[in-house]
């Protein structure tokens, strides 16, 4: 799929979610959305439940430890972003994109991972850090704690590297996978990228 077809499928994400979409310095498209509505302001915490809370705890008891270990109703989704186009033997970088539709804020950690086409390895450094490649390079595990909040994104970023004998062409067959243990519907974990080999690369063009 060209880099056009990748925004309209993230516009169509984002009308879905209510956000709107910027196109960012790099060239890529992000969703921009509406922060969770229970997540406090920037520079403060959340309240500490008071008497006159209807859902707070009575001080000299303890909380439910069965209600406590509830996960919350969260849905992870993979937004599809193809990386910019590359030479053979050349770099390029693969943003990771993944976001959360809600209702909740995730209350555990997920796991996203990148598979490479053939012909393409990773490079580090990587973000974030808990990144590692395995299986010689062609795949890579990426770790993100939990609190994410709905309509809120993470994105992992993979440098990668081309080989010098890849053929010009759409290079296919790589994809972003996400896994989280609060991730109700497994349905949009999953999304293919490509890679666009080019004789040579130089400034894209203002559109």
């Amino acid at each position: 799929m060209t880099r056009s077809g990748s925004v309209r499928r993230l516009l169509g994400k984002a009308l879905v979610t209510g956000c709107t979409v910027a196109v960012l310095a790099a060239g890529q498209a992000g969703a921009v959305c509406p922060p969770d509505d229970k997540a406090p302001a920037p520079g403060t915490s959340a309240p500490a439940p008071g008497a006159g809370d209807p859902g707070a705890a009575d001080p000299g008891t303890t909380a439910d430890p069965a209600a406590a270990a509830v996960p919350s109703d969260s849905d992870l989704y993979v937004v599809r972003i193809d990386p910019d186009p590359a030479a053979p033997g050349g770099s390029t970088t693969l943003h990771a994109f993944i976001g959360n539709l809600g209702p909740d804020r995730t209350a555990s950690p997920f796991t996203v991972v990148v598979t490479l086409p053939a012909g393409v390895t990773a490079e580090g450094p990587f973000f974030p850090e808990n990144c590692y490649e395995f299986q010689n390079g062609h795949r890579v595990r990426c770790t993100f704690p939990a609190g994410l909040p709905k309509f809120r994104s993470a994105t992992a970023l993979i440098p990668l590297r081309l080989s010098p004998d890849v053929p010009l062409g759409e290079l296919a067959g790589g994809y972003v996978a996400v896994r989280g243990d609060d991730d109700r519907n497994d349905a949009n974990n999953r999304q293919p990228f490509t890679i666009e080999v080019v004789e040579t690369t130089g400034p894209r063009p203002i559109v």
